[in-house]
């Protein structure tokens, strides 16, 4: 038993998932996965394997932030994202607080 687990390890091919991730992963899908796996440290891993071996047969191509975000809430997972409003203004980017704070002085 132990060879046949032995040789059943050496025929499949060995995978990276972070290659195989960055195939299907387009636009800001990384920064909610990592978001996700620091929240949820426990169900991630098997929703990795789940979205590695839909990619490995084919049922999947590609997945941006927004889909990822929206699979993962329909799972239940509810993932925070770190959100900020940026307002531009004479040519400079400032968060939406600095902006208050500018105003109300």
């Amino acid at each position: 038993m132990q060879k046949k687990a032995t040789l059943e390890r050496q025929e499949k091919p060995q995978v990276d998932r972070r290659t195989i991730l960055n195939k299907v992963f387009k636009g800001r899908a990384w920064e909610v996965f990592n978001a996700a796996y620091a929240q949820f440290p426990v169900e991630m891993p098997d929703i990795e394997r789940q979205l590695i071996d839909l990619k490995l047969e084919g049922k999947i191509s590609e997945m941006d932030g927004e889909q990822l975000f929206a699979l993962l809430r329909q799972i239940g997972l509810s993932v925070r994202m770190d959100t900020t409003i940026r307002v531009i203004s004479h040519g400079k980017a400032e968060s939406l607080a600095e902006k208050f704070k500018k105003s109300t002085k």
